[in-house]
């Protein structure tokens, strides 16, 4: 099983921009989808975007659609997310997860349940 370890988050005025990375130990990173997750306070955590094994599949919420871009590099073991364009709402702990599972359905892999494992997280602030 990996492990992961987000970096990146920080505090950033709205309409600026983020790198997060997620490294994962281990040799089989590329067998594992990967998603990112959010949790602002208070709230539950929520979906942002998951990409398939091989990185040809992606799949947004609708909330970054357009603004945020998912990339994985297998040779690297890392997972990227792009953070361009951000608002106060963006603001959470962030967190990658990996899948074992491929080929799940748009819906599928929008639940939180069909991750495992998860990262610590890191923390993004965008203020107005």
């Amino acid at each position: 099983q990996v492990q992961l370890e987000e970096s990146g988050g920080g505090l950033v005025q709205a309409g600026g921009s983020l790198r997060l990375s997620c490294a994962a130990s281990g040799r089989t990173f590329s067998s594992y989808a990967m998603g990112w997750f959010r949790q602002a306070p208070g709230k539950e955590r929520e979906f942002v975007v998951a990409i398939s094994r091989s990185g040809h599949t992606t799949t947004y919420a609708d909330s970054v659609k357009g603004r945020f871009t998912i990339s994985r590099d297998n040779a690297k073991n890392t997972v990227y997310l792009q953070m361009n364009s951000l608002k106060p709402e963006d603001t959470a702990v962030y967190y990658c997860a990996a899948d074992l599972t491929a080929n799940r359905s748009p819906v599928s892999v929008r639940l939180p349940g069909n991750y495992n494992p998860w990262g610590q997280g890191t923390r993004v602030t965008v203020s107005s």
